[in-house]
C-alpha cells in the first residue's frame, strides 16, 4: 500500500532554517564556553580567531561582530582566512567595561562564483559564467542604495553584453566590481555563533603597575611613637623617587583589644602593644572607621590626594574578618559561627590559630544582609577616593559572593582594580580571576631555580590562563620571608627584585623591609619575620647606605622607559649553558623595543656562561656586530652573532638588563646605533 505523508508530518522535527550551511566553532578567546569574560586594557587590539567552514567547495565570508555594553548597535569588521579554515579578526577596545563579541559567516555565492571564474579557461564556459555573474550583480543591486545600485546595474549589463570570454573574465574579476559587491553581501542564510562572548576592559594600571606595601604606623622613623597618615605624607617623595605608582596600606581600622597579639605573635600583649591591623574593629568602629592614632578620615583623604599629585594611587586592604570587639560581633552575632558552648569560633588554619580574629559565617541565615554590608565597605572607601583594593584571603570566602559583589562594584566604577591575595591551589586562584579579580599574587616567591621559573612563567604567559589571570609578583610580604631571602643576603634581594621587575608587568615589594634586606626569621624553618611589623611598630632607617633604593629606582625607571617590560605575554626564555644563569627577553608590540634580562640565580658566587639569541628574529645579521646596553650599570657591550659570553658577580650586580641597540649604516658609510 502506498504511504502518504501529511504536510505537518513532512516538516515535523526539521530545523527552523536548514539552509544555513556554515559551521562556526573553536572561537578563541573563549573561557569555559563563554561563562567568564577574558581581560584586556584600554587601547588593546583585541584579536579573535574561529574555525568557519562549509560543505562542498563554496567560498565563505566571515565577520567579527562587537559592541560596547553601552551600545545598542553592533559594529562589524571582516575576518581574514589564515589557514585550514581558521579565521582571524580584530578590533580596538577603547572604553572601560564590557565589550560583547561574536562571529558570523555565510557561504558567499559571489565569492564562490569569482573563485571559479578565475579557474575557467574555456571561452564558452566563461560566457555562461558571466551570465550567472550578471544575475548576482542584479540581485545585489536590489539591496544596494544610491550610487552602488547604479554601479551594479551597469556592471550587470557589461557582463551580459560581453562577447569575448577573455575580456569578460577581466570585467568579472575587476577589483572595483568585487569591492561594491562586498559591501552588500547576501547574509540571509548566515550562521551566527551560538553565543555572545565578553571581554572586560580595564585601565592601563591593571596590566602595568608597581606596588609598595607600607605600614603607616611605622612611618614616623624613631620606632617609639605611632606613625600617622600625616607622617606617611613625608614618605611619599621617597616612594615617588623609587618609581612606585601604587602605595598599598594594610588595614587602617581600629584594632581590637580582646585577644590582642603581642610581639612575634605572642598570645599575651602588653598594654602598649599595638596589635595586628588585621584584627579589625574596636568598640568605636569597624571596617568603615580609621584607627585614631593614624588620624581622621579627612587625614586619609589628604594622603590619597597628596599621593595622587605624585602619580601614586593609594590601595587599601580589605580583610573580611573581625576582632572580638568589632561592632558587628555585638550587633550581628548571626553573621558568625558559634561553638557548642555559645562562644564565637575564632579563625584557624591548623596548626595556626588566630585567636584575635573572627571569620564571617557565609552559610548563616543572615547571609543576605551580610553580603550587602560587606559590599558597602567597598562603597565607603571608594567614596573616600580609593580605586585599588588588595583583598586579604579571598579564597576563604564564597565564590558566589565575589561574583555578585565585584560585578555590582564594577558596574558603578569600571576603573576599580582588585588584587587577590590568594596563596592557594591554582584552580582556586584561577576561579577568583575569572570571577573578576583584576590581578593576583602568585607562586613567584617560591620559584627559585631556572627550570622552576621557566616552567611557571611559560604556563602563565602561553596558556589559556593568560586570558584572565594577571600575575602580580611579590618577592616578599609581611607574611612571607622565603628561605632564599633569609640566607642569600643583599644579593638575594637584588636577584628577586630584578626578576620580579622584568618577568612581570606588575610587581610589588613589602618595604622598607625589602630595600633594607630584612632577612631575619622568627625561628629556623619559619617564613615569619623576627619582630614582625604585623605585631609592633618598627623603626626603618631608610637612609642606610646599604639600602637598595637606588637599585630599585633604576629597575623601575627601566620599566617606565621600555614598553617591552609593560606586558606579560611577550616573555620568551633563551638558552644559557649554566643552570645558575637565566636569560629571557621581551619585545614591544611594535617590535622597536627589545629588552633582554640575564640574572645570576646564585646569590653567593660569580657565574658565567654562553648565551644564545635568535639573531634572525631580532633583525640582526650573523656577521655584523650589535650593541647591548646594560640599563642597570650603563655599560655597553659589543656582541657578535648568536653566542655571547656573560659573567655576573652577585656582590656587585647579579643581573644585566640589556636594551638592544642595532647598528645602522648611513649613506656616508657612518655607523651609529639605534
Amino acid at each position: 500500500m502506498e504511504q502518504t505523508t501529511t504536510r505537518q508530518g513532512a516538516t515535523a522535527g526539521l530545523p527552523e532554517e536548514g539552509r544555513r550551511r556554515v559551521v562556526i566553532e573553536g572561537v578563541k578567546p573563549e573561557i569555559d564556553g563563554g561563562r567568564y569574560p577574558v581581560k584586556r586594557v584600554m587601547g588593546d587590539r583585541f584579536v579573535v580567531e574561529a574555525d568557519a567552514f562549509t560543505d562542498g567547495h563554496d567560498r565563505i565570508a566571515a565577520l567579527l561582530r562587537y559592541r560596547h555594553e553601552s551600545e545598542a548597535e553592533w559594529r562589524e569588521t571582516p575576518m581574514a582566512l589564515l589557514v585550514n579554515d581558521r579565521w582571524r579578526g580584530e578590533f580596538q577596545v577603547t572604553e572601560p567595561g564590557f565589550y560583547v563579541y561574536t562571529v558570523t559567516a555565510w557561504a558567499d555565492r559571489f565569492l564562490s562564483w569569482r573563485h571559479d571564474l578565475e579557474r575557467r579557461e574555456d571561452a564558452e564556459d566563461i560566457l555562461v559564467a558571466l551570465q550567472v555573474g550578471a544575475g548576482l550583480a542584479e540581485a545585489t543591486a536590489k539591496r544596494a542604495p544610491g550610487e552602488d545600485r547604479k554601479t551594479l546595474q551597469a556592471w550587470a549589463r557589461k557582463l551580459r553584453d560581453a562577447k569575448d570570454g577573455r575580456q569578460g573574465r577581466f570585467l568579472g574579476l575587476a577589483e572595483e566590481f568585487s569591492a561594491v559587491m562586498a559591501r552588500h553581501p547576501d547574509r540571509r542564510l548566515a550562521t551566527e555563533y551560538d553565543r555572545e562572548l565578553r571581554v572586560w576592559v580595564d585601565r592601563e594600571r591593571a596590566r602595568f603597575s608597581t606596588w609598595y606595601e607600607m605600614f603607616p604606623r611605622s612611618c614616623l622613623g624613631d620606632g617609639q611613637r605611632h606613625g600617622s597618615f600625616k607622617t606617611c605624607e613625608s614618605r611619599l617623595p621617597y616612594l615617588a623617587e623609587m618609581g612606585f605608582d601604587v602605595l598599598y596600606l594594610p588595614p587602617i581600622h581600629p584594632i581590637g583589644i580582646s585577644k590582642r597579639k603581642g610581639p612575634n605573635n605572642a598570645l599575651v600583649a602588653g598594654s602598649d602593644d599595638p596589635g595586628s591591623p588585621w584584627a579589625i574593629g574596636a568598640a568605636e568602629s569597624g571596617h568603615k572607621g580609621v584607627h585614631a592614632e593614624l588620624g581622621t578620615l579627612g587625614d586619609f583623604r589628604r594622603l590619597v590626594d597628596k599621593a595622587r599629585a605624585l602619580g601614586i594611587e593609594v590601595a587599601l586592604d580589605i580583610a573580611y574578618q573581625c576582632s572580638p570587639d568589632h561592632p558587628y560581633v555585638r550587633e550581628h552575632p548571626e553573621w558568625f559561627q558559634h561553638r557548642p558552648d555559645g562562644s564565637i569560633q575564632y579563625a584557624e588554619n591548623p596548626p595556626k590559630k588566630y585567636q584575635d580574629v573572627y571569620p564571617f559565617d557565609f552559610e548563616s541565615e543572615g547571609w543576605q544582609s551580610l553580603w550587602r554590608e560587606l559590599k558597602s565597605v567597598f562603597d565607603f572607601w571608594i567614596e573616600a577616593g580609593v580605586k585599588i583594593f588588595r583583598v586579604d584571603n579571598p579564597h576563604t570566602k564564597p565564590f558566589p559572593f565575589w561574583e555578585w559583589a565585584i560585578a555590582r562594584l564594577r558596574a558603578e566604577h569600571p576603573d576599580l582594580i582588585f588584587l587577590a591575595e590568594a596563596f592557594t591551589r591554582p584552580k582556586v586562584m584561577y576561579r577568583l580571576a575569572k570571577l573578576g579579580y583584576t590581578q593576583s599574587y602568585t607562586y613567584f616567591a617560591w620559584r627559585n631555580t631556572k627550570q622552576e621559573i621557566t616552567d611557571y612563567f611559560t604556563d602563565l604567559t602561553r596558556g589559556e590562563v593568560r586570558e584572565y589571570f594577571r600575575p602580580n609578583l611579590w618577592p616578599n610580604t609581611p607574611d612571607i620571608l622565603t628561605e632564599y631571602l633569609q640566607y642569600g643576603g643583599r644579593p638575594a634581594f637584588m636577584v628577586r627584585a630584578a626578576l620580579a621587575a622584568t618577568l612581570g608587568a606588575s610587581y610589588g615589594i613589602y618595604g622598607p623591609a625589602f630595600e633594607l634586606s630584612e632577612g631575619r626569621a622568627r625561628e629556623p624553618g619559619s617564613e615569619e619575620y623576627l619582630d614582625s611589623e604585623k605585631y609592633q611598630v618598627r623603626h626603618w632607617d631608610i637612609e642606610r647606605p646599604d639600602s637598595l633604593r637606588e637599585f630599585i629606582a633604576r629597575l623601575n625607571r627601566i620599566r617606565r622607559e621600555n614598553p617591552a617590560l609593560q606586558q606579560d605575554w611577550n616573555l620568551r626564555f633563551f638558552p644559557v649553558d649554566n643552570d645558575a644563569l637565566i636569560a629571557y627577553g621581551k619585545f614591544s608590540d611594535d617590535q622597536t623595543n627589545f629588552v633582554l634580562a640575564v640574572v645570576n640565580l646564585d646569590p653567593h658566587n660569580p657565574q658565567a656562561g654562553w648565551l644564545e639569541l635568535p639573531v634572525e628574529e631580532l633583525g640582526l645579521a650573523e656577521d655584523r656586530a650589535y650593541q647591548m646596553h646594560d640599563l642597570l650599570s650603563g655599560a655597553r657591550y659589543l656582541w657578535h652573532g648568536r653566542r655571547n659570553y656573560v659573567r655576573l658577580e652577585p656582590s656587585q650586580s647579579p643581573a644585566h638588563v640589556f636594551r638592544l641597540r642595532r647598528r645602522v649604516r648611513t649613506e656616508r658609510d657612518f655607523d651609529y646605533f639605534l
